[in-house]
């Protein structure tokens, strides 16, 4: 039996076929930016490279908490 992706890894599958990018490619956009802030970061992912609030949020969120845990 598999267990369900939780969280925003949940929202990968989804980013990746919308977006046409794969989410390694997003998270080291995320890590290249010179902005820290969670919120911050979201906005700019919407602004400059058009990706959803909720997708951009999941993004940074697993990016963020990868690294904190790092």
């Amino acid at each position: 039996m598999t267990d369900a992706v939780k969280g925003p890894a949940s929202y990968f599958p989804s980013i990746e076929k919308k977006y046409g990018r794969p989410v390694t490619e997003w998270k080291e956009l995320i890590r290249s930016s010179p902005l820290t802030r969670h919120m911050e970061i979201v906005s700019w992912l919407r602004t400059e490279h058009g990706v959803g609030h909720g997708h951009a949020n999941a993004l940074v969120a697993h990016t963020l908490a990868e690294d904190k845990a790092a």
